[in-house]
């Protein structure tokens, strides 16, 4: 099998595996969405990486020392859904790289990363990838079981926080909060967040 060490050797519109992503040599960071390569937006803002620190700043100060582990981006998600038991590598055909992700789970992860659905997932829009997070992503996080997602505005300085319903497997959103309010994940209700630190300019 011919190394690929640049994205133009790949067909965009094949079908892949984590398998096959594994195997990748190139710089360009990608997402694989039930088997089909997607390209990441390109090189997130100043707006974006504050919020992105602003958010992991408070994380990091509540899970540290805790079980549950905090991750940023990048960092391999392999998702499946829910019902099914782990997958192989060759069987796996999504890989996300949410902007801030924490899992409880300690058995999930390995030297690759996570392999299952994180408790709590955020992800920070952009211009570029609004559609991505708010229809493919919501209903990937949705099938895998991620028990809660945060959609964060940055231009709107708003967030959205979806909570999967045990029963009927479907998000719920929950609450939007604005730059003016304090937001807790419904998860960790002690964690509170005071977003107009998250958004300030």
């Amino acid at each position: 099998m011919a190394k690929i060490t640049n994205l133009s050797q790949l067909d965009l519109n094949g079908t892949y595996s984590y398998a096959d992503y594994l195997t990748w040599q190139f710089d360009e960071t990608i997402e694989l969405i039930k088997g089909k390569i997607q390209l990441m937006s390109p090189a997130p803002n100043v707006r974006h990486q504050s919020i992105v620190t602003e958010l992991g700043g408070h994380l990091y100060s509540y899970f540290h020392k805790k079980t549950c582990k905090l991750f940023y981006a990048p960092f391999d998600v392999r998702l499946y859904n829910q019902r099914k038991s782990i997958l192989t590598n060759q069987e796996i055909v999504t890989v996300v790289q949410p902007d801030l992700c924490v899992i409880c789970d300690i058995e999930k992860l390995d030297i690759q990363g996570c392999n299952g659905a994180p408790d709590w997932i955020i992800e920070i829009l952009s211009k570029g990838n609004s559609k991505r997070e708010t229809q493919e992503k919501y209903a990937l996080y949705q099938e895998s079981g991620v028990k809660e997602y945060w959609l964060v505005y940055p231009y709107e300085q708003s967030v959205h926080q979806f909570v999967l319903n045990a029963q009927t497997e479907k998000y719920e959103l929950i609450a939007m909060f604005s730059a003016e309010d304090n937001a807790s994940p419904v998860l960790f209700p002690d964690l509170v967040i005071d977003l107009a630190e998250v958004f300030a300019e």
